[in-house]
């Protein structure tokens, strides 16, 4: 969804119209709050905030997969090392 220029809102504004505003969010706006001319926080539908909120753990979980997956190449082309032997490595370099 595309932010136009009535969907930024000053502080001092919102404060005033605060019903309106939700609203117009609840049918699906979503609005930015500004401050001395900055943005500063967002208003948008608590459904849409859950669903960001979705999003972004399964956009986690496909890292971490694509993580241990990368891993598990490794692992199969013979790209590993001992960890004792890497830690004792890591502590040796930072006596130094």
């Amino acid at each position: 969804m595309a932010i136009s220029a009535r969907d930024i809102v000053p502080l001092s504004q919102a404060r005033a119209s605060l019903s309106e505003l939700a609203e117009q969010v609840k049918a699906g706006a979503e609005k930015i709050i500004t401050k001395n001319g900055e943005s500063y926080i967002a208003l948008i539908d608590a459904e849409r905030l859950d669903y960001y909120h979705q999003l972004e753990r399964e956009r986690i979980h496909l890292l971490l997969i694509n993580e241990a997956s990368r891993g598990l190449e490794d692992v199969a082309a013979g790209r590993t090392q001992d960890a004792r032997t890497t830690l004792e490595e890591l502590k040796r370099r930072r006596s130094e």
